[in-house]
């Protein structure tokens, strides 16, 4: 295997890039000037001895507190729970929300040995106790482990007297309901609302 072939492959791990991207990519890297190669080589480098975890919610940061946690004008009553750092990024680009962010690191998975002890759900907890928080909004995707997850956090957090709430889902903006699945149409049913 040559030096192109390895490139290819290491960057075909990556997710959602199969094989011909990342030909493509690595085809791109062989074309680009030195700096561009040097400048990308460095950031990969220092990639991880740069960002590391808040260690106050858990989303990705160069600072800790992350910018987010430390932003007097956010609301801290109302803790926003998600599965990944990269969700954070997300729901805050969305500009639809101003609380505060709980990066769980995961879902719970018993097939892949994941439980509530491997996330994040103790230190949920502490900040629920400690810090005036009213409202938890699960936002963890729709999915089996997702919603056992949100089930979780709920039965976990409802002793606490703190509401516990779960982003609606259902049908896109613009989407046709022929293309919709069954689950999807049912949880639309399900989170109806008056208008």
């Amino acid at each position: 295997m040559n030096a192109l072939d390895e490139l290819t492959e290491s960057f075909s791990r990556l997710p959602g890039i199969g094989k011909k991207s990342a030909s493509r990519i690595a085809n791109h890297i062989l074309k680009a000037d030195d700096e561009f190669i040097k400048r990308f080589a460095s950031q990969l480098l220092t990639l991880k001895e740069r960002i590391q975890p808040c260690k106050i919610c858990g989303s990705w940061t160069e600072t800790q507190p992350c910018p987010i946690c430390s932003d007097p004008t956010r609301d801290s009553s109302i803790i926003c729970v998600v599965e990944q750092p990269q969700d954070v990024t997300t729901i805050n680009n969305s500009h639809e929300y101003n609380g505060l962010f709980h990066v769980l690191g995961g879902v719970i998975s018993p097939l892949e040995g994941i439980g509530p002890m491997q996330l994040r759900m103790g230190e949920l907890t502490e900040r629920v106790k400690t810090g005036g928080v009213k409202e938890v909004i699960i936002a963890t995707n729709p999915t089996v482990e997702g919603d056992t997850t949100a089930l979780y956090i709920q039965r976990l957090l409802q002793p606490l007297g703190v509401t516990v709430t779960r982003l609606a889902s259902g049908l896109p903006v613009g989407g046709d309901l022929e293309y919709a699945d069954r689950l999807t149409l049912a949880r639309s049913f399900r989170g109806r609302s008056s208008f």
